[in-house]
C-alpha cells in the first residue's frame, strides 16, 4: 500500500512495486486543497496506474482521513489477501518565510498532511502486517526528507514535521520489536517532482536545478532513484534495517 501515490516519489514506488512483483493500492486525494498553494496530483494521473498494472488498485483518499486509510488497508486485504508492506509518501510543502511569520494555517496543514498522515498510516496499516502469520517479513516505510535532519531557511515548520515523521519512525521500529515487521524512513533530497517546483517557488528560483546545488551528486535526483530505494526497504532483503533512516539525498546531508 503507498499513499501519495499518484506523482512524484510516490507513482515512482507504485510502478518499481508493481514491476517487481508486488501487488498494490494506490491511494491519493487527487484533488486540490485550498490551504496548499500549488496544484496537486489529478484523478488522470492515479488512474493511470490502475491502467498500466493489473495488480495495482486505486483508491482516491486524504491521509488525514483514518477511516479512509483504514479502508485502503481492508481493500489490500480482501483482494491481494493481507498486507506485507505500507509505504506513506504523501506530503505537501508550505513556507517561504521565518518560523515566526508561518501561519496557524500552514503549521496545520504541514503537520496533519506530513506527520499525522503518517500517523493514520501506521494505526491502519500495522495491526494489518501484524495479522499476517508468523515468520512475517512486514515492512513500515515512511518518506521523510533531508529536511528531518537539517534546519533549512524559509521551511521551519515542513522541517518540524519530517523530523517528527524520523522520530515516529524510531518509536515504531522499538514498538514492533520481536514482531518480524520493521519501521524504516526514507530521506530524499533534491528530486525532480511537482513539489520540488513549488519548493523552488518559495524560493523565488525560477528553476528547481539551483536546489541541488548542496547534493554531492551535483544533480537533481530523480523520483526513480528514491523509489528504488523504498522499493528495498519493502523487500525481505532489508529485515536488518529497522529504527534507520535510509538516506536517498544525493549527499545532501553527508
Amino acid at each position: 500500500m503507498v499513499t501519495g501515490a499518484a506523482r512524484g516519489i510516490g507513482a515512482a514506488t507504485v510502478r518499481r512495486l508493481a514491476r517487481d512483483g508486488w501487488a498494490v493500492v494506490a491511494v491519493d486525494r487527487c484533488a486540490d486543497d485550498p490551504d496548499v498553494p500549488y496544484p496537486l496530483a489529478e484523478p488522470h494521473q492515479l488512474d493511470e496506474l490502475d491502467r498500466e498494472f493489473a495488480m495495482v488498485r486505486t483508491l482516491r483518499a486524504d491521509v488525514r482521513d483514518a477511516g479512509a486509510l483504514r479502508d485502503a488497508v481492508e481493500l489490500a486485504e480482501s483482494e491481494f489477501g493481507g498486507l506485507d508492506a505500507a509505504v506513506g509518501a504523501a506530503a505537501v510543502i508550505l513556507g517561504g518565510g521565518p518560523v515566526w511569520e508561518q501561519s496557524d494555517t500552514q503549521w496545520r496543514t504541514l503537520l496533519d498532511v506530513d506527520l499525522l498522515g503518517v500517523v493514520h498510516l501506521a494505526r491502519a496499516a500495522v495491526p494489518a502486517l501484524l495479522r499476517r502469520p508468523r515468520p512475517r517479513q512486514g515492512r513500515f516505510v515512511a518518506l521523510a526528507s533531508a529536511a528531518a535532519h537539517r534546519g533549512l531557511w524559509g521551511l521551519g515548520a515542513y522541517c518540524a514535521a519530517k523530523h517528527a515523521v524520523v522520530g515516529l519512525v524510531r518509536a515504531l521500529a522499538c514498538d514492533l520489536r520481536e514482531t518480524g515487521v520493521t519501521a524504516v524512513a526514507v530521506s530524499p533530497g533534491a528530486t525532480r517532482t511537482d513539489m520540488l517546483r513549488a519548493t523552488a517557488g518559495l524560493y523565488g528560483l525560477p528553476d528547481p536545478e539551483r536546489l541541488a546545488e548542496r547534493q554531492l551528486t551535483g544533480r537533481l535526483l530523480e523520483p526513480e532513484e528514491t523509489a528504488a530505494v523504498v522499493a528495498w526497504a519493502c523487500s525481505a532483503e532489508s529485515g536488518a534495517v529497522t529504527g534507520s533512516v535510509l538516506h536517498a539525498d544525493g549527499g545532501f546531508t553527508a
